[in-house]
């Protein structure tokens, strides 16, 4: 009702529905429809009806100005108002994608993910889903808390694609609607289509706070005892107990302290693990113990040959499992995500082939994980001991940033925009050097793209990829990685410059675990362009 502007007992409301758009409208139509439809409208509800029944027999009506002060009184407002941010940071248009090239592009990547998918499945003969045996249950069952050491023969599954495949995709997309009569289109980089970029000057002002003039957490509070420490420690603090998730997003700007990191980041995120959560998470652990999925062998192989081969994150390999197995089941995240597919894959129960009334979405939550998808929760173990949290914190972390990077859309967090601000950036700030390296065939991009899609984890030292993500969540948006990566590119460009083989640039590129987040934001955004 506080969304769609009904009343409650004859209440005056202001009407501003002639202010509201269309697509205002449709927003708040259908947060208010799924908010609805979760437990905490459950909880408000009786809140409120608790209220009611204490108040039956008085003169007076119940007004709306009465419920939204239950909501005060209990502290719920804060957890509503946190709900509705949460709905607002993820929600698109029923309808997704909004152009017609760029939606038929993913559906044919999505084809071509499938057919590599029943490739695998044809070759290695194993069902796509089965039911695990009583003692197979019981067996998993009995080592979930040290899953990562069962051992199944791994050596035929390979990744269903890696980002290298899907930089060619990329590569081979264009807009028909550009015409280009004389073969140059002027897009000088991979990405052939014509995705908005900020200038500059723009990206100075939205990343003020990430000036040389301001003190940042991850670079100026190297001393406990420094003043910046302890008043940034101080105000984080204040403002991570108050639970505002907007207030708890925009504090990171200048970095979270260490100590604080995991408590800003649940609150900006708005995940608060009840007990309803945790029976969920139950339920989905119980659907892993039950059912065995193709995509586990293939998560498997994949936290093998990254997490565990790294040295901050072979020590989760555990939680690892245990987090990935969940999500593949959780259709939570296909509702949430479902914009960003044009067809999740599908598949049929045995003997019913072709018979739509028998599909299923395979996996449960729509995503088919890449080499090196495992790296997206590697990062958090350092933050999260309870595996629920841990869980829920990177669901949320996926459906907001990390479902983007790897599907194409024109979405502002993205991996187009993000690969179009990224060679933008580095066209007009170092053209001498983008050239160079396209000369050489060591486009700037197919070194860079491995580092945008996971979000540079696994390529930065972990503290520092945790410095990133503050800002990640910060702004609500992807579109710093295009900063960073600009950035590297700029600060080692003397080394770049000397080089005449594609070869020799990557290895100049391969080691970034000396690189600090902030200061290399900061040259790019201080340089002249």
């Amino acid at each position: 009702s506080c969304m769609s502007g009904g009343a409650v007992s004859g209440t005056r409301i202001p009407d501003v529905s002639s202010r509201l758009s269309e697509t205002d409208e449709e927003k708040i139509t259908q947060i208010a429809e799924r908010l609805r439809k979760s437990n905490l409208y459950v909880t408000l509800k009786s809140a409120v009806l608790e209220r009611i029944e204490g108040q039956r027999g008085e003169s007076n009506a119940f007004s709306q100005e009465d419920a939204m002060a239950v909501l005060e009184e209990t502290g719920l407002s804060k957890v509503l108002g946190n709900a509705i941010q949460r709905e607002l940071r993820c929600w698109r248009p029923q309808f997704g994608e909004s152009l017609s090239y760029m939606a038929k592009a993913q559906l044919l990547w999505e084809k071509r993910i499938l057919k590599s998918l029943n490739t695998m499945c044809t070759e290695l003969s194993v069902p796509l889903a089965r039911r695990r045996s009583k003692q197979e249950q019981l067996e998993l069952k009995s080592r979930w808390g040290e899953i990562g050491t069962s051992s199944p023969n791994l050596q035929q599954y390979r990744p269903v694609y890696a980002p290298k495949d899907f930089l060619e995709v990329i590569a081979n997309l264009s807009n028909p609607n550009l015409r280009d009569p004389d073969g140059q289109s002027g897009y000088w980089g991979i990405v052939q289509v014509g995705m908005h970029v900020k200038t500059l000057r723009e990206l100075r002002k939205d990343y003020s706070a990430l000036s040389m003039e301001q003190c940042q957490a991850g670079l100026d509070d190297q001393y406990d005892t420094s003043e910046f420490t302890q008043q940034r420690e101080k105000t984080v603090r204040k403002i991570a107990k108050q639970g505002h998730g907007v207030v708890c997003e925009r504090v990171g700007r200048r970095g979270n302290p260490v100590g604080l990191r995991a408590e800003v980041w649940e609150k900006a995120l708005c995940v608060q693990v009840d007990d309803i959560d945790r029976m969920y998470y139950n339920q989905l652990k119980h659907d892993v113990i039950q059912h065995d999925l193709m995509i586990d062998n293939i998560i498997f192989k994949d936290i093998k040959l990254t997490s565990v081969n790294d040295d901050f994150f072979f020590v989760f390999e555990d939680f690892l499992h245990q987090a990935l197995l969940i999500f593949v089941r959780d259709t939570q995240v296909l509702q949430r995500t479902s914009h960003n597919f044009t067809t999740p894959l599908k598949a049929f129960l045995r003997g019913k082939l072709g018979m739509e009334e028998f599909s299923v979405v395979y996996p449960p939550n729509g995503v088919i994980p890449f080499h090196g998808f495992s790296m997206y929760v590697s990062p958090l173990c350092f933050m999260y001991a309870d595996p629920i949290k841990l869980y829920f914190v990177f669901r949320e972390m996926y459906c907001r940033y990390f479902c983007h990077l790897h599907c194409l859309s024109s979405h502002p967090n993205g991996i187009l925009s993000v690969s179009c601000q990224f060679e933008s950036l580095l066209m007009g700030l170092e053209p001498q050097l983008f050239h160079h390296l396209r000369a050489i065939a060591a486009s700037p991009l197919r070194i860079a793209f491995k580092w945008l899609m996971r979000a540079f984890a696994g390529y930065l030292d972990a503290d520092q990829l945790l410095i990133l993500w503050d800002r990640v969540i910060a702004y609500n948006s992807t579109e710093i990685l295009a900063l960073l990566a600009t950035g590297i590119f700029l600060y080692r460009s003397d080394n770049l410059m000397s080089v005449s083989t594609a070869t020799a640039a990557e290895a100049v590129m391969a080691d970034l675990s000396s690189i600090k987040v902030i200061p290399i934001i900061q040259l790019t955004l201080s340089a002249a362009s």
